[in-house]
């Protein structure tokens, strides 16, 4: 039983690093494409280009500087089977806390000469958390998790002719992380519960990408856009404080004996994904319709180490532990278009569908991942010659996860051991606002 429950404890902080998968990037990051569920790639007329597809920044003239947010508002309930343990009561439902997520997003756009255009993007394409309740019978697997990225995209453009631009990018990137989640304790001798110990960990990375796009028009009413953005590797530092920091019991024999629990300076290494997207955009006299598919590589991350500096297992030695998350390749399908209502003011509506990476058996509460369905409205409006308001509202839909095969325990040791199987519903709203000026 003592080597499981120190097994545990180390799959524990292994298993709270998976904030970065799929339900945790963001792609909203420009109001009005997000307006248009996110299908901008072939379009990519505005400074937001510069991360939707950085080819179109040959379409603006002069400067361009847009500055915005989104305000996220994510919402989950967990609901037990009916006889899924002895542990969480038959149908109890325990709701995540309300939180609000505000990732940012700032583009400026120059023109250097005819043909050449550079620009910088900074945005959060990767973050938010989770928060449920301190008493929750979770608590051992998830309990208050938040990660924040900043990616910094400097990128130049070239128009090869009217028809056809070309662009070329680097990435620095930023992230930290917090987790904070409970552990449960029992004696090793008589196996009688303890009071709960508490991990609280934080650390923070950088990492380096590239970005590539082109951007074609056939015609004059029609445009092809590919953007391509690599996966960035985060090399994660921190430490992990667990309180108390042992675990104190009374052999039979040997008298009062105290185990350290996992502390200590740890390091781990996190992979975002490859992002591949193909864009189309069809003008009309008054109506623009895009549609964009994104394909987004998350075989990538198929296994998370993590490498403690000081603290040694008792049971085998190890200073590392590593946890498979074998996550699939997926697909997002986009589908918007933009009505000229006036001189002054543009409609806008879109659909996606988001297909999510995450195997029924690696569902948990950290990222209780779905296929998800967004719909999305907003608008445009020119204040004066120069300075637009772009805003955009989506309701994303989360389809219903029913979890009966779990391979990933609620962090109860035996004999008390049980997996987090039950149904998740999720949903968000999400209100994204951009300032913008051209000069």
């Amino acid at each position: 039983m003592f080597k499981r429950l120190q097994l545990l404890l180390l799959v524990i902080l292994v298993s709270s690093a998976t904030l970065f998968a799929g339900g945790f990037q963001i792609n909203e990051s420009g109001a009005r494409a997000m307006a248009m569920a996110g299908a901008f790639t072939g379009l990519a007329n505005d400074a937001s280009a510069i991360y939707f597809n950085p080819a179109g920044i040959t379409q603006l003239k002069g400067t361009h500087i847009s500055v915005g947010t989104s305000i996220i508002l994510p919402n989950s309930k967990f609901t037990g089977f009916k006889e899924s343990s002895p542990i969480i009561p038959p149908s109890a439902e325990y709701e995540m806390e309300s939180q609000v997520f505000t990732p940012i997003n700032f583009y400026i756009t120059q023109q250097l000469t005819e043909d050449l255009f550079m620009g910088l993007g900074v945005y959060n394409p990767y973050g938010l958390g989770t928060k449920w309740a301190d008493t929750w019978p979770g608590r051992y697997a998830a309990l208050d998790t938040e990660v924040r990225t900043f990616f910094f995209n400097p990128v130049i453009a070239y128009k090869v002719s009217d028809a056809l631009s070309i662009s070329a990018g680097f990435v620095y990137a930023y992230g930290d992380v917090k987790i904070i989640k409970n552990l449960f304790l029992a004696d090793p001798v008589t196996h009688a519960p303890k009071a709960d110990a508490q991990t609280v960990l934080e650390g923070d990375g950088t990492a380096m990408g590239w970005t590539a796009g082109f951007l074609f028009k056939p015609t004059e009413n029609s445009s092809i856009g590919l953007d391509i953005r690599s996966g960035t590797e985060f090399e994660f530092e921190g430490t992990a404080v667990t309180t108390p920091a042992t675990l104190d019991f009374t052999h039979p024999l040997a008298g009062p004996m105290s185990l350290p629990l996992p502390s200590g300076d740890i390091a781990a290494t996190l992979n975002t994904p490859l992002n591949v997207t193909l864009g189309f955009a069809l003008k009309g006299e008054e109506t623009t319709w895009v549609a964009d598919i994104q394909w987004v590589g998350w075989s990538s991350y198929d296994t998370l180490a993590v490498d403690f500096a000081t603290y040694v297992s008792p049971t085998d030695g190890s200073t590392r532990t590593a946890a498979p998350r074998e996550y699939n390749n997926t697909y997002i399908f986009r589908l918007g278009m933009e009505t000229v209502m006036s001189d002054n003011f543009m409609l806008r509506g879109g659909i996606l569908y988001d297909v999510n990476p995450v195997s029924d058996k690696y569902v948990e509460p950290t990222l209780p991942d779905s296929d998800r369905l967004g719909l999305n409205i907003g608008f445009g409006y020119k204040l004066t010659d120069n300075i637009s308001i772009d805003v955009a509202y989506m309701y994303l839909i989360f389809m219903e996860r029913e979890i009966t095969n779990s391979s990933l325990g609620a962090g109860y040791p035996a004999p008390y051991d049980v997996n987090l199987n039950g149904t998740y519903n999720s949903y968000s709203h999400l209100l994204g606002v951009n300032f913008s000026y051209q000069l």
